[in-house]
């Protein structure tokens, strides 16, 4: 395990100090475009004090800032017991040193993430709709998948490079602006006239900067996009590994893909590649592949882990790899060390088919639990939801007429000591 996260770290460097070669370059171009032949070392100075900023943020408070974007809530185990009993399970196959805080997005699109900075502040946020579309089995193995990216320290690299991407479009942003409403136009026509053949040259040097503006945040995006598409096959290896049931995360993805409701109201560019799955859909279908794409194809991930019929080591999960892709696995060598993780069969009770009458209610209940709706039960046996803002203390049975009192009942740590 140790041996991958090592070389998990190595790979991940590289491609967050190519983000940042192609941030300090930008930012030395425009600075010789903006101020002149003495201007680039600037507009280096600029873009490592922007970069810089950007860090200490994300640093100090960049997952409340996602999980605050994404609209995610701090759940109790009352809200899902069966969510908190799975994140414990997985915590302690993971060998986490901390449980994770578990947030839930009121969105009815099936999806899941996790951030932080370290395993001992992790946090794993889920949506409604995940949880009442999937099994234990699925349910499990979504969580494997994102305990994975907590263990391989993904969550801070992938946070880092989010940043490194922010930084280098902010630049390139700025910079088109001035160019836009003229103002870096109007200092090169000055310096043209006080320059002469200079002038020509910055001129040149601007237009260069103008590409090198457009470009650059292309190129910082695919190498995010490599980064992030890596990642989501080594934490399906190691969800493989930590459930011993590859057939979990498989029918989970193949329902999420499936699934036909509008995509994650509130993904975007910065917090789509968190997502086990690209929470983006193209007409009306997800998009699974592409150089653009946040996410390896759903499809090809799927046929992996069913592809994994002799384990659920890492050794097992690169055979299937290479026999379904025909490519280099993206397990590093070290990792393929000689394990048996024996596949073990489904928890009972949870393969059969689910109704989507059952469904879509367990959505809209647990919608309603994160926004603090008060859940009552009758003596005749009739369940009532309450609003957040019902100010009565009192409400009255719509079947039998009984006046029930409105305040909570005392959960299991409460009372007097």
């Amino acid at each position: 395990m140790w041996e991958l996260i090592r070389a998990n770290k190595r790979d991940s460097v590289l491609l967050i100090t190519l983000m940042a070669a192609v941030l300090l370059i930008l930012g030395f171009i425009i600075g010789l475009a903006v101020i002149g032949p003495e201007g680039g070392v600037a507009g280096l100075g600029i873009a490592a004090v922007v970069w810089l900023i950007l860090t200490l943020v994300s640093f100090s408070s960049g997952d409340q800032i996602l999980l605050a974007a994404s609209r995610a809530q701090p759940v109790t185990h009352e809200v899902h017991p069966q969510l908190f009993n799975i994140v414990e399970e997985m915590k302690i196959a993971a060998g986490l040193p901390a449980m994770p805080k578990i947030y839930i997005i009121n969105d009815p699109a099936p999806n899941a993430f996790a951030t932080g900075r370290s395993p001992q502040s992790a946090s794993l946020a889920v949506t409604a709709g995940l949880l009442g579309r999937l099994n234990r089995d699925e349910l499990q193995g979504v969580v494997a998948h994102e305990m994975s990216h907590i263990l391989h320290r993904d969550i801070l690299y992938v946070m880092l490079a989010g940043v490194m991407l922010g930084g280098i479009v902010l630049l390139s942003q700025v910079f088109l602006r001035g160019v836009f409403y003229g103002s870096v136009g109007s200092h090169r026509r000055y310096s043209s006239g006080k320059q002469g053949g200079g002038g020509q040259a910055q001129a040149v040097i601007a237009i260069l900067a103008v590409l090198a503006a457009i470009l650059a945040p292309l190129m910082a995006q695919l190498l995010y996009f490599a980064l992030s598409r890596r990642r989501e096959y080594l934490a399906d290896a190691g969800a493989a590994r930590l459930t011993r049931y590859p057939e979990g995360l498989a029918s989970a993805l193949e329902k999420i893909a499936n699934d036909p409701t509008p995509q994650l109201a509130t993904a975007n560019d910065a917090t789509a590649p968190m997502y086990i799955v690209n929470p983006f859909k193209k007409r009306g279908k997800m998009d699974l592949s592409g150089w653009t794409s946040t996410h390896p194809p759903i499809a090809e991930r799927i046929r992996i882990l069913r592809s994994m019929a002799q384990g659920a080591s890492y050794k097992d999960y690169a055979q299937a790899f290479t026999a379904v892709t025909h490519a280099r696995n993206p397990i590093p060598a070290a990792a393929l060390t000689p394990e048996t993780v024996a596949l073990r069969p489904p928890q009972t009770g949870t393969t059969g088919p689910e109704k989507v009458q059952r469904q879509a209610r367990q959505i809209g209940d647990i919608m309603r639990k994160v926004n603090g709706f008060l859940f009552l039960t009758c003596a005749c046996g009739l369940k009532i939801k309450v609003p957040p803002d019902f100010r009565a203390d009192t409400l009255q049975c719509p079947r039998c007429g009984r006046s029930l009192p409105l305040a909570p009942e005392p959960g299991p740590g409460s009372g007097n000591g």
